[in-house]
């Protein structure tokens, strides 16, 4: 069975993180290691983590649940800490408010890719699907508006980021050689996201489209509300992958585009 390790960054966010501990717990997929990594909160975030860990330990599901809590330097050194500490073969990134659309989703992501008839060493680089959008309260807004492509590949995100960070499942021996680069403040997931495509280009493996929404994202994250700074950011990163000419004459075509809308 296809170990999945869930990793949930959290920070004083008592108010929406109990809906993503349950999405997790109500997960049927069996083989789950969920990994709440803290950043010392001081709310009751960690006494809402910790009942959940009670809860999960006394399902028959077999969960495995690790709280850390210490504090870090900022979101993306907390995730390095988690992709550190994975054993699963993918890991995958739902941080607090976020959310697993369906009880069955995970079950349904390794159905899908037929990932059990598979040898460890031909599995998928990356799994991907679609993402909904959802408020503080965990109702659906709309579908993200970026779509995944039918074949991702590393140059695909030219377009933009066109697979959610929360939706994007990446082999953990693969990831664990390309941490999050804790230079960049907003855009750090864009970036690791390309490099684990590109790496799975260069061993030439696949990106398995899931074909269907794997994630329930909560707006107003961090990137939203330093908007300004984060597309900033992510022009630097667009520049460095795929050349300044290149990333300048798709951004024109954006604001083109928009217009024409």
């Amino acid at each position: 069975m296809i170990k999945f390790t869930v990793v949930t960054i959290t920070f004083n966010a008592e108010a929406v993180v109990e809906r993503t501990l349950q999405s997790v717990l109500q997960q049927t997929h069996e083989d789950v290691e969920h990994l709440i990594i803290d950043g010392a909160s001081t709310d009751g975030t960690l006494r809402l983590a910790e009942q959940y860990k009670a809860e999960s330990d006394a399902s028959a599901r077999g969960h495995k649940v690790i709280i850390r809590s210490e504090p870090d330097d900022g979101i993306y050194h907390a995730m390095n800490k988690g992709l550190t500490q994975a054993s699963g073969d993918y890991i995958l990134y739902l941080n607090a408010g976020d959310s697993f659309p369906q009880a069955d989703t995970l079950e349904q992501v390794a159905h899908r890719c037929r990932l059990n008839e598979l040898p460890s060493d031909e599995l998928p680089a990356v799994l991907y699907g679609n993402t909904d959008i959802v408020d503080a309260e965990g109702k659906y807004l709309y579908p993200r508006r970026l779509q995944p492509p039918a074949q991702l590949t590393w140059r695909s995100f030219r377009q933009g980021m066109l697979v959610c960070h929360q939706a994007f499942y990446a082999r953990t021996d693969i990831a664990k050689n390309l941490q999050y680069d804790t230079r960049y403040r907003y855009s750090a997931d864009v970036d690791w996201c390309i490099r684990v495509m590109r790496e799975a280009d260069r061993l030439s493996l696949p990106l398995c489209n899931i074909g269907m929404v794997v994630a329930n994202y909560m707006e107003q994250g961090t990137t939203t509300s330093h908007h300004r700074e984060s597309l900033r950011e992510r022009f630097k990163v667009m520049a460095h992958h795929y050349g300044y000419p290149s990333t300048l004459a798709m951004h024109a075509w954006f604001v083109v585009r928009g217009l024409i809308k």
